[in-house]
């Protein structure tokens, strides 16, 4: 077991990190159990054409996106209320969920990573992974 040192006088008190400091190892190992936790769900229930994309440092409203498509309205929802059940399971809480009546398209925000599963169709339709891709025309284009 491994104690760690109090602090001698001179040293001060230990820093207390402010709104602007780096965030802690610990948010980013409890980030990144997340996003493990997603994906492998995910994988387990078949999901289809899974796209990761890290938003850390892009944006403030979180630190990942996660799109996946089901085979039909019944495959959609039952991943959702898979990954609903195992986040809640795994201690991260109730998370918002939009679109889960119909299943086209459900939206489940865990806070730090944003899920959308689709039905194929209305993915292709909304293409939401060209907004965050790095290569999109109206990005390079000057």
């Amino acid at each position: 077991m491994q104690h760690d040192a109090a602090p001698r006088a001179h040293e001060g008190p230990t820093p207390v990190p402010t709104s602007d400091a780096e965030p802690s190892t610990d948010a980013h190992g409890r980030i990144a159990a997340l996003e493990n936790l997603i994906l492998a769900k995910l994988d387990d229930d078949k999901a289809q054409d899974v796209v990761f994309i890290d938003l850390k440092g892009k944006t403030a409203m979180a630190d990942g996106l996660v799109v996946a498509s089901g085979r039909s309205h019944r495959h959609v929802g039952a991943m959702a209320d898979h990954l609903l059940r195992s986040l809640k399971e795994a201690g991260y809480g109730r998370c918002r969920v939009e679109g889960l009546p119909s299943c086209d398209w459900v939206l489940i925000d865990t806070g730090d990573v944003i899920i959308h599963l689709f039905r194929p169709e209305v993915r292709s339709f909304y293409n939401i992974e060209k907004i965050w891709s790095v290569d999109s025309a109206h990005r390079t284009a000057v």
